[in-house]
C-alpha cells in the first residue's frame, strides 16, 4: 500500500511542480496582498471608529457621538489585548475614569481628542499606559493572508484538479489499479500537504524580511497551526470533490465556501462587535480556526496549551472529512 500512495505522491507532485503558472500564483498572490496593503495603509486608517466599554455603558456625552460603534468588553485584560492588537480603536472604563489607546494607531489619537472635548468638569477620564507589544494592522493582517493563500491552494488545488481528474478519465483508468480511494485520497492529500507547507514557509520568511513583522510565539507552535491547518483545508477539498464530475459545478461550489470563509473567519477585520450569530457561525470554518490560532501564536506569544481547542477542532474536522470523502468517493 505504501508503494502506490509513494507513486501517487510522486506523480502529483511532478504535475504541479510542471504547472509553472499555478506555482507562481502561490507565490505572487499573498506577496502583492500584503504589500498592497502594508503601501495604503502605511500612513492612513479605516473610517470606522470602534470603542470597547468595560462596565456600565452611559448614554451622554462622548457615548452618544455619532459614527463610533461601542462594543461590550467582558473583561479589563481582553480589552487590553483588543487595543494591542487595532481589534478596537480605544477601551474606556466609565466606572473608573481610565481608558486605553494604542500609541500607533491614529483612529485611537483622534477619539482621545474627541472624547477630551466632550468631557465635563465632574467626568475627566485618565489616560492608561497600554502594555505590550504594539501591533500594526499589517502585522495583524499577516496571519490571516497566509491562511487564504493555503485555503485557496488546498481546495481549488485538490477539489478541483481530483474534478479534473474525474472528469478527463484519469481517476476511471485508475479504477482498474489495486489502488484504493483511500490510497488515492492520502496520497493527494500528502502531496498538497508538503508543497503548501513549503510555499507557506517560503512567504512567511519572505514578508519576514520585508516586513519584520513581529513573532512573539513559538515558531514551531506556528509550524503545527500552518500543517494542522493545511491538513484539515485539503481534506475538505477532497470530501467536495469526492463525487462531482462537473468543473463547473465544483468551482461553483468551491467559490460558495471560500466566500463566507474569506468574509466572516476574521482575516480582514475583527470580528468583535459583530451579531453574536456572526461569530457562532464562524467556528464552524476550518480558517476561523487557523487564523485565530496562528495570531495568537504570533501576536501574544501563546503555546500549544492555550490553543489546543482550535487545534483539536481542527484534527477533528480532518478526520470526519477524510472518512465522508473516503466513503463516498467515486471514481467516475
Amino acid at each position: 500500500m505504501l508503494s502506490r500512495i509513494f507513486a501517487l505522491i510522486q506523480a502529483r507532485n511532478l504535475e504541479f511542480l510542471r504547472d509553472r503558472a499555478a506555482l507562481a500564483w502561490n507565490f505572487a498572490l499573498p506577496l502583492f496582498v500584503v504589500l498592497g496593503f502594508a503601501f495604503a495603509y502605511s500612513g492612513h486608517s479605516f473610517s470606522h471608529y470602534k470603542v470597547g466599554i468595560y462596565g456600565s455603558h452611559p448614554h451622554s456625552g462622548f457615548f452618544t457621538t455619532r459614527y463610533i460603534q461601542f462594543v461590550p468588553v467582558k473583561s479589563l485584560d481582553q480589552g487590553i489585548a483588543w487595543v494591542d492588537h487595532q481589534k478596537i480603536d480605544m477601551l474606556i472604563s466609565p466606572n473608573t475614569h481610565r481608558y486605553w489607546i494604542n500609541k500607533s494607531s491614529p483612529k485611537g489619537y483622534l477619539l482621545a481628542r474627541i472624547l477630551a472635548g466632550t468631557e465635563s468638569s465632574s467626568t475627566t477620564y485618565h489616560r492608561a499606559v497600554v502594555k505590550g507589544m504594539q501591533i500594526g494592522y499589517v502585522d495583524w493582517l499577516i496571519p490571516g493572508i497566509i491562511a487564504l493563500n493555503m485555503m485557496f491552494s488546498a481546495l481549488f488545488g485538490v477539489g478541483y484538479v481530483t474534478v479534473r481528474y474525474r472528469r478527463n478519465g484519469v481517476l476511471k483508468r485508475l479504477k482498474a489499479t489495486p489502488i484504493a480511494a483511500f490510497e488515492f485520497l492520502a496520497a493527494q492529500v500528502i502531496s498538497r500537504l508538503w508543497i503548501m507547507l513549503l510555499v507557506t514557509t517560503i512567504i512567511f520568511v519572505g514578508l519576514k524580511l520585508i516586513l519584520h513583522f513581529p513573532v512573539a510565539g513559538s515558531y514551531l507552535d506556528l509550524l503545527i497551526v500552518f500543517l494542522m491547518g493545511s491538513a484539515c483545508l485539503i481534506s475538505l477539498g477532497m470530501l467536495i470533490a469526492a463525487r462531482i464530475r462537473s468543473e463547473e459545478f465544483a468551482e461553483g461550489l468551491l467559490n460558495a465556501i471560500t466566500w463566507p470563509m474569506m468574509f466572516l473567519s476574521g482575516v480582514w477585520f475583527s470580528l468583535a462587535g459583530l451579531n453574536p450569530w456572526v461569530q457562532k457561525l464562524a467556528l464552524i470554518f476550518p480558517l476561523t480556526h487557523i487564523v485565530d490560532a496562528a495570531r495568537a501564536v504570533m501576536l501574544d506569544g501563546d503555546g500549544l496549551a492555550v490553543i489546543a481547542p482550535h487545534l483539536i477542532t481542527l484534527l477533528v474536522m480532518t478526520i470526519v472529512f477524510m472518512l465522508i470523502g473516503a466513503w463516498s468517493f467515486r471514481w467516475e
